[in-house]
């Protein structure tokens, strides 16, 4: 299917012929004063086969967002996909493959071992009853046990 070129980097990708999970640079912008920022695309399952329940998306966003940053003071943003398939990481700055996969790996075993989902409450969160930790760290354990292949991103 022949499709237009569209604004937006994801809208180009031709989901069916995706393998996830994997970890792409979606996109690196440099900004006027010489800035440049790297958006990666962070795939958790399958596009239009699988995907994530909100709970696990919202509890893994929590989790990443806030554990991240023990590891770099680079990272500006994780979010998460509307299709629910998995997340955007957003950092300051051109990272090779391995430090990403690195800092990727790093963040997730945090949230294996965590005991609770960061600001999961009604005060901090505007769902604040809509999250799983067990279910995130399933998500986290899975993409884990798949690291071999998360530079590959079609099959």
């Amino acid at each position: 299917m022949n499709q237009p070129r569209m604004n937006v980097e994801s809208f180009n990708l031709d989901h069916r012929t995706v393998a996830a999970p994997y970890i792409r640079l979606a996109d690196k912008k440099v900004l006027p004063a010489g800035d440049v920022i790297s958006k990666y695309d962070i795939r958790f399952t399958q596009p239009n086969t699988a995907h994530l329940e909100m709970p696990v998306v919202h509890s893994l966003e929590h989790l990443f967002a806030e554990h991240s940053r023990n590891h770099s003071d680079r990272v500006i943003d994780f979010s998460p996909m509307g299709c629910q398939t998995g997340f955007y990481l957003i950092l300051q700055g051109e990272w090779a493959d391995e430090e990403v996969q690195g800092l990727v790996a790093e963040t997730l075993e945090d949230i294996t071992r965590a005991g609770e989902v960061p600001a999961a409450n009604e005060v901090q969160c505007g769902w604040g009853a809509n999250h799983t930790l067990e279910g995130a760290q399933g998500a986290a354990r899975d993409f884990l046990a798949q690291r071999a292949g998360w530079s590959q991103v079609t099959a």
